[in-house]
């Protein structure tokens, strides 16, 4: 069995990668846009190519026939996608759109597209925990992107008869992500203050926010099951179904680095569009079997030690 990582550099990607080499049960091939970290995949397994230009995606795609495509390719932040809105919709929808494509033109390999809880969009906290028939109402434009990537999923999977399993993923955490998140942001400052790269104080944003976190290696190995075991064509949360308050995380990672800082609030660390609340009802996941390893002090442990290694 050949499978294809889009993406594969990339945080949620590189655990798909270590995942399915780790099971020795297939051979594995990524492709990213960025030339390959050290690691990732044999030299001979990786391609760059970026997923807008088709005519190459297709020659990767014949030159390896997967049996399962993993998409992971994507802009991939909300709060990056206010600024580069168009840059976000025609990677996400074109870019996934050409990787459906390619898919059904080799004979209709199994496809899994990166979905996201940001297509629920405008909601409150009496709407959770939030139920994939829930009507989407995405209000970002990253959000939009995604919605908008899956229902061309589900086209291709109505019209072709493309196996499309489609996870709507929540705050995946784990190592190897840029500080583009809370979590990452607060691990990066304090391990450049453990490292006194940095005064003791933290910069922080809303901290009355309360999330819906998966360590990442949760996350590939429940969409694994999907895969596996459930129905193309059906929405699945990939969630925990548990809510943490920012703040508490930000409390239990201080408590990991084991040092005495200040906070401060900074406002450019604040949202344009920041639920109050966001979590997800993970019923459909668990009866695949989903059981999750990782608790919230382990995955913040290890981000924290792997922050260390890296500033």
């Amino acid at each position: 069995m050949k499978v294809m990582i889009t993406g594969v550099s990339g945080m949620v990607g590189s655990h798909f990668s270590r995942m399915y080499n780790e099971s020795g049960e297939y051979i594995v091939y990524g492709l990213d846009i960025r030339p390959p970290a050290i690691g990732v995949l044999p030299e001979e397994n990786y391609f760059q190519c970026d997923i807008l230009e088709r005519d190459a995606l297709m020659r990767i795609f014949k030159c390896v026939k997967p049996d399962i495509v993993v998409h992971m390719a994507a802009q991939a932040y909300n709060s990056i996608s206010w600024d580069c809105e168009y840059l976000t919709h025609a990677t996400n929808f074109y870019g996934s759109l050409n990787v459906l494509f390619c898919a059904k033109e080799i004979g209709g390999a199994k496809v899994l597209l990166a979905c996201s809880s940001a297509e629920y969009g405008n909601i409150t906290p009496n709407d959770c925990p939030l139920k994939e028939d829930r009507p989407l109402k995405p209000f970002t434009p990253y959000g939009v992107s995604k919605a908008a990537m899956e229902m061309v999923g589900y086209q291709y999977y109505l019209n072709y008869d493309l196996p499309v399993y489609m996870p709507r993923m929540f705050i995946h955490a784990g190592i190897g992500h840029p500080p583009t998140t809370a979590i990452q942001n607060f691990a990066r400052q304090l391990a450049l203050i453990k490292t006194e790269k940095l005064k003791p104080v933290l910069r922080v944003g809303n901290l009355s926010a309360r999330r819906d976190f998966i360590d990442a290696r949760d996350g590939v190995a429940a969409m694994r099951l999907l895969i596996e075991k459930g129905r193309p064509g059906v929405c699945v949360n990939i969630c925990n179904g548990t809510p943490y308050l920012m703040s508490d995380i930000l409390d239990m990672l201080i408590e990991i680095s084991g040092i005495d800082i200040k906070i401060e609030e900074d406002l450019n660390l604040m949202r344009k569009a920041d639920e109050p609340l966001l979590c997800g009802d993970n019923n459909r996941l668990k009866s695949l079997g989903y059981i999750p390893k990782y608790s919230m002090r382990q995955t913040l442990t290890d981000i924290f030690e792997d922050w260390l290694s890296r500033v």
